[in-house]
């Protein structure tokens, strides 16, 4: 047993201080605002604690007037991943759109134009950017979180983010450390594992990351996939050799330098739950580098804070972690908050000029259009009645959530009174057979005009030889391909809109109508 340096109510301080739970409700509970008085630092919300902005700057004012400099963290990507508008999506278009633009100033306006949002709500830590290659183009849980497959052009825009967020007084948390890009697992599920040799990881992986330094990203997320070339035992977040040998190392010796906070993926993650436990997991991750353990996706308890606290109390108790380890971690948890109570919050917010328009700009500028056959001359004619609207929908990415709304069902309708929308999965092609689904899809569309909206067709087999057949018997059909764009099909009119998000579906439903057409006020 060793020697404590510290007192235990030191000891117990600091482990609550490393500690990122969620809980829910759109109020802070008793628990929450009482462990904030013994030393807890940081809290996760998620859509379940927003309603409306002026209930999150409420919630956010009750936390901080209990702890003036708590991080308030949050999963706003924007695009497909949105918590502030997870009821109606995002005003803002994703990470791909934005790379497909490649206009590194707009994406840090659009950057900065969220920040001022989320400052203005009293939100100042963003978990956020995604600065993962997405190299593999089946990869199931990044995708249009990714700004592209090009490491250069992922660098750029990643670094503009994190300058246009900080730029509003919010943090950023550039993720997934060393790179998420190249699975074909989702970490949510079972551990990824990628086993690109160290030429690779340095030419791709790390090229955006180590931009995300050089740009002064206030925090860094680890990733739960394990590189063998790096440490051929543990994933990322339980890694010494990732975090403390890669992240942190000097840039003369190799490494990145980042002297910042390292936050981890959420914890009960099966990729990390299933194989080591929460306690275990938190304990490793700490001893290995980490500062701040996130917890609260799932797990929203105060037993589940407690039992955490107690695992890392106990952890340096016995000898499995250092108590100077955890004493470095909450020191740095400590100081990206006062960074954040000096730079940020509503007053921050109050003194930048609001961007308005800035995320449905991007998502027009975003548009990749192909018209009919192989000449670009060939002609559309745009939808001038109402249409049916057939949402070929993958099972939901758990990052983006099920209850945000996706597509462009709903933006079509208001241009185009009396159109109609259904949604057709993979249960649907299993159930009725593909020519049995095409066939009750025509049945319920009658006359109207079709439009397609898919969603990493190249992914899903069901769902590209259904959209083959719908082509078949309806020509005319307009697609929207919603995901990462591979090779159009033959159609009508083929629309990629780079992501999901609501303004996505904006910009793709007026030139579906006709360029132009769809003006109304804007996001």
């Amino acid at each position: 047993m060793t020697t404590l340096a510290h007192d235990s109510a030191t000891l117990t301080r600091d482990a609550l201080t490393v500690l990122q739970p969620g809980f829910t409700g759109t109020t802070a509970p008793d628990w929450v605002l009482r462990r904030l008085g013994e030393g807890l630092a940081s809290v996760g919300l998620f859509g379940r604690n927003i309603a409306t902005p002026e209930q999150l700057g409420a919630l956010t004012a009750q936390l901080r007037a209990e702890r003036d400099d708590v991080l308030v963290a949050i999963d706003e990507e924007g695009g497909d991943v949105t918590r502030l508008e997870v009821r109606t999506g995002s005003s803002f278009p994703g990470n791909l759109a934005l790379g497909a633009v490649d206009d590194p100033e707009l994406t840090r306006a659009v950057a900065r134009e969220l920040g001022r949002r989320l400052a203005e709500c009293g939100v100042n830590l963003n978990w956020a950017p995604s600065a993962d290659v997405n190299s593999n183009p089946d990869n199931p849980v990044i995708g249009v979180r990714s700004f592209g497959a090009e490491p250069g052009l992922v660098a750029r825009h990643t670094a503009a983010y994190i300058e246009g967020l900080q730029g509003a007084g919010v943090a950023a948390c550039t993720k997934h450390f060393p790179g998420h890009g190249d699975t074909a697992v989702d970490s949510h599920h079972a551990l990824p594992r990628i086993d690109a040799g160290l030429d690779t990881l340095t030419a791709r992986e790390l090229v955006p990351f180590r931009a995300a330094v050089a740009a002064g990203t206030k925090a860094v997320m680890s990733a739960h996939i394990l590189l063998p070339v790096l440490d051929p035992d543990l994933p990322a977040t339980l890694s010494p050799a990732a975090l403390h040998g890669l992240l942190r190392r000097p840039v003369a010796d190799g490494g990145l330098g980042f002297d910042g906070m390292i936050v981890t993926d959420g914890m009960e993650m099966r990729a990390i739950a299933d194989a080591y436990g929460i306690e275990r997991g938190s304990v490793l991750a700490i001893a290995a580098g980490a500062d701040a353990i996130c917890v609260g996706g799932g797990l929203a308890d105060e037993g589940t804070v407690l039992r955490l606290r107690d695992a890392l109390v106990t952890a340096v108790i016995e000898g499995r972690l250092a108590e100077e380890r955890l004493a470095e971690a909450a020191a740095r948890v400590r100081a990206l908050g006062e960074w954040t109570r000096r730079s940020g919050g509503p007053r921050a917010a109050h003194g930048i000029e609001p961007a308005a328009g800035v995320g449905l700009a991007a998502a027009r500028r975003a548009l990749r259009v192909t018209p009919a056959g192989t000449s670009s001359s060939s002609s559309y004619e745009p939808v001038t009645g109402p249409a049916y609207v057939a949402a070929f929908t993958p099972v939901a990415n758990i990052a983006v959530g099920e209850e945000t709304p996706w597509g462009v069902g709903a933006e079509l309708a208001r241009l185009r009174p009396g159109t109609g929308a259904a949604t057709y999965g993979r249960q649907d092609a299993d159930a009725l057979g593909v020519q049995g689904l095409i066939e009750n899809m025509l049945d319920t569309a009658g006359d109207r005009r079709i439009v397609a909206v898919v969603r990493d067709v190249h992914r899903h087999p069901w769902m590209a030889d259904a959209l083959d057949a719908l082509l078949t018997a309806r020509p005319e059909t307009v697609v929207v391909e919603m995901g990462v764009p591979q090779a159009p099909p033959a159609g009508a009119l083929h629309i990629a809109t780079h992501g999901a998000a609501r303004v996505c579906g904006r910009a793709a439903a007026e030139v579906i109508v006709g360029n132009g057409a769809g003006d109304h006020p804007g996001d």
